[in-house]
Parts: C-alpha cells; sequence; structure tokens
C-alpha cells in the first residue's frame, strides 16, 4: 500500500468510514497513478481496487501496479456493489463533489444495504501539501510558461489578434516539453482586459492599450499558472501608475505570506495597497488560489476564506485592478509557502510595455 494511500485510510478511520470510493480524476491519478478517463478506486485498509473497463486493462498494469484491477465487463455500479459486499463493507465514503445526482441514485439501488456516505474535501487536503516530485513537475511547467511569456513578449507586434498570442503561446509551450496547456490561455487588449476571463477574439493589438495575457502549461499532470499585464510600444501615465500598484500589492503579498495564516490574512496584505491606492471595489476576485493537478485547488488566499495556509502549498499570488471601459492589470506569480519566507516559483520578467517591433 503506497503512502498517499496509507494517509487517505488514516484519514477515513479518523471519520469512522470503512472505505471509500474515489472517482474525480484528479484524486484518481493522486492516490493510484492512474491517469485513463474512466474508473472508480476502491480503498480500504485492507484493499486498494481499480475498477475500470477493457480500454484500460494494460494500462491500470503499467501506471497503477500496486492496485488490483477489477475488470468491468457490465455496468459499473453493479461491479462495485459485489466489491463491496465482498469485503463485507456497510458504510462507505463518495466524493460528493465529483458524483451527480443521477449517478448517486444509480449506486444508492445498486448498493442495497451499503450506506453511501457523501464526503468532501478529503483526498484534496491530503494534495494541499506538495511532495518533492510533485513540486519538481510544477517547477518544469513554470519554466515552461516562463520561457514562452519571455517569447511572446519578444516577438507581440501590433495588428496581431488576441487569438493568435493565444496561439503564439500554445505553440511555444507545446514544442518546449508541455504535455498540453494547464487551461485555456486568456489573452485580452483594450477595454476587454477589464474582463479578468476574457476568452481570446479576433480582435487586433493596439499600441498604447491595456493587455492581459494568463497562461499555463501541464508537466506529469501538474500545472503552472502565470500572468503578465502590459502594453504594446508605449503606456499612458494612467497605466503606469497602476501597473506599479498591482505589483507593489504583489510583491507585499510575496513577501509577507507565511504557512499559518488564513486566507483573508494573506489577501489583505494585497487589497490593503489596492484599496489604500483609491481602486476600492476594483479588485473583485481573490488573491490567490493553490495549483497542483487541478488549475483550482484549496486552501485559497480570499477574503472569503478562513483556511489556514500549510507550509509547502503551492499559491498563485494575482492581484489585479480591473476599470470596465478602459482595461484591467493583474500581475500572478507561483509560490511555494514557507515557515518563514516562501520561494516565489515564477522568473518571467514583470514590465509594463514591451518594444512590439
Amino acid at each position: 500500500m503506497t503512502t498517499r494511500v496509507e494517509r487517505l485510510v488514516a484519514a477515513l478511520e479518523a471519520r469512522d468510514l470503512e472505505g471509500m470510493l474515489v472517482s474525480s480524476p484528479e484524486n484518481r491519478r493522486y492516490l493510484s497513478g492512474f491517469t485513463g478517463s474512466a474508473g472508480v478506486l476502491l480503498i480500504t485498509a485492507q484493499a486498494a481496487k481499480l475498477a475500470t473497463d477493457f480500454r484500460y486493462y494494460e494500462q491500470v498494469a503499467e501506471q497503477a501496479p500496486d492496485f488490483e484491477l477489477v475488470a468491468v465487463p457490465q455496468q459499473m455500479p453493479q461491479v462495485l456493489a459485489r466489491e463491496l459486499r465482498a469485503l463485507g463493507l456497510e458504510r462507505v465514503a463518495f466524493e460528493s463533489q465529483d458524483l451527480t445526482v443521477e449517478t448517486y441514485n444509480i449506486w444508492a439501488q445498486a448498493f442495497e444495504g451499503i450506506e453511501l456516505v457523501p464526503t468532501s474535501g478529503i483526498v484534496e487536503e491530503l494534495r494541499a501539501v506538495k511532495e518533492p516530485v510533485e513540486l519538481e513537475a510544477i517547477e518544469r511547467a513554470v519554466r515552461i510558461s516562463d520561457a514562452a511569456m519571455v517569447h511572446l513578449m519578444d516577438v507581440l507586434r501590433p495588428g496581431m489578434t488576441e487569438r493568435q498570442v493565444a496561439w503564439e503561446l500554445e505553440v511555444h509551450m507545446r514544442t518546449h516539453g508541455a504535455e498540453a496547456l494547464a487551461f485555456a490561455t486568456i489573452a485580452a487588449a483594450g477595454p476587454r482586459s477589464a474582463m479578468s476571463h476574457a476568452v481570446p477574439t479576433e480582435r487586433p493589438i493596439q499600441e498604447g492599450e491595456p493587455m492581459v495575457i494568463d497562461m499555463g502549461a501541464r508537466v506529469d499532470g501538474y500545472l503552472s499558472d502565470m500572468t503578465r499585464s502590459f502594453c504594446v510600444g508605449w503606456a499612458s501615465d494612467q497605466y503606469l501608475e497602476i501597473w506599479d500598484t498591482v505589483l507593489q500589492a504583489q510583491l507585499a503579498a510575496e513577501k509577507g505570506i507565511r504557512a499559518g495564516m488564513t486566507g483573508i490574512e494573506a489577501d489583505a496584505l494585497a487589497r490593503s495597497l489596492i484599496y489604500g491606492a483609491g481602486h476600492e471595489g476594483k479588485f473583485g476576485h481573490g488573491l490567490g488560489h493553490s495549483v497542483g493537478l487541478a488549475i483550482h485547488e484549496d486552501p485559497r488566499a480570499s477574503f472569503l476564506s478562513t483556511a489556514v495556509l500549510p507550509e509547502g502549498l503551492v499559491l498563485t499570488v494575482e492581484p489585479g485592478i480591473y476599470l470596465p471601459g478602459w482595461g484591467g492589470i493583474r500581475t500572478e506569480d507561483m509560490i511555494v509557502v514557507g515557515g518563514e519566507v516562501s520561494r516565489v516559483l515564477t522568473q518571467c520578467p514583470k514590465v509594463p510595455v514591451v518594444p512590439g517591433k
């Protein structure tokens, strides 16, 4: 039984649970190594099984050798029910955040006599603090996205469209070691940059207008996340002033975040500077989120989060100011939260203007 599974078993026992059915792809991969698109883990103190269909039998043997393969030649619920009864289980946890109501009802009917206990966040809590092998993959993803953004800053020209910018980044990341994008790239210019999650369009980029680019790479399943904001060619005094406010807020947060802080306390390090500069109400999202196998993990640095940030957490630090009708500015790095000092992973330069020629 692997260390990760042992930790899960201990967490289940502390909750008086006999076993757990793990269905979410990220948690399934974290515990077993299996990357297939379909399957359910069955984990107890005595057993670690992976139920999946014919497409993945060989993949299970390759990626999850510590798990017993449970072949699923028929419907999954009936196979799971047979396994649960064979183990003598009467109470089993499931991931309520992953299972649809329809699937739950089907499972409940097939598992008659076995209590299904809804749980949330048990495996995610284990995933929060990154192991050395996880950090190594994240750092490789960060280096790839760093290099892609540096490349873009060199080739970006007025007249390129937002979609061309996104494609330029994707090609560079995929040809320099990324297995995929971490998420769909955000590239927004002009007034559209005030939309914090804008989708790239065919809009041409003009000289001197605000531009926000949010992007990342995936390496061995682990993700990077970075945002840079700048103008092409030149920037107005207003832009330079707001850009510097965002930068100072980010630097203050990166310097001040420590393990043991709550998400609210971490968020306040940046928010107090932005609000103090007269931009209250213009920084509408949280300061950051954890990153790992998923792009948005918990705990978070947010004005809504009372969760404590543990040492070894990989966290984004991404303050922003957004002015509808004018544009937006966001700067985002990834850090590893430390007990005394946090380590900044992202190394791409931060500049308010790129030459564009």
